[in-house]
This record gives C-alpha cells, sequence and structure tokens, in this order.
C-alpha cells in the first residue's frame, strides 16, 4: 500500500493524480476509490492506494482517504 496526496482533481472527466511520498505522480479514476465518493474528495486530501500497471502506465487503485 502506498501513501500520498491528492494532486489534482478534474471533475468534470472523472479522473485526478496523486502525488505520492516518492515523489511520482500518479493517475486515477473515480472508478478506483473506495470508501469515499469522488465528490467528496479534495485536493491535498491524504489517501492510501495500490498501483496497478495499465497500457497508459502506473494508475492507482484502491484509492482509500485517511
Amino acid at each position: 500500500m502506498h501513501s500520498g496526496k491528492v494532486k489534482k482533481l478534474v471533475r468534470e472527466r472523472g479522473f485526478g493524480f496523486i502525488s505520492d511520498t516518492d515523489g511520482r505522480e500518479v493517475f486515477f479514476h473515480q472508478s478506483g476509490l473506495v470508501g469515499v465518493t469522488f465528490d467528496v474528495l479534495k485536493e491535498e486530501q491524504d489517501v492510501e492506494f495500490d498501483i496497478e500497471q495499465s497500457p497508459k502506465g502506473p494508475r492507482a487503485i484502491n484509492v482509500h482517504a485517511k
């Protein structure tokens, strides 16, 4: 499990980016959220997540708000 902060949300498109503790920026889609809805997620919010490889690169899944 990785930790980070929500860096940017693109609400109209349903995705965003997380800055993890290693300094990487990881894409996530609202379908990867668990226990929180996309509507209440905020930029700079602390999150924990897993990473999977997608055809376009790493993607955060199982994203939980702390």
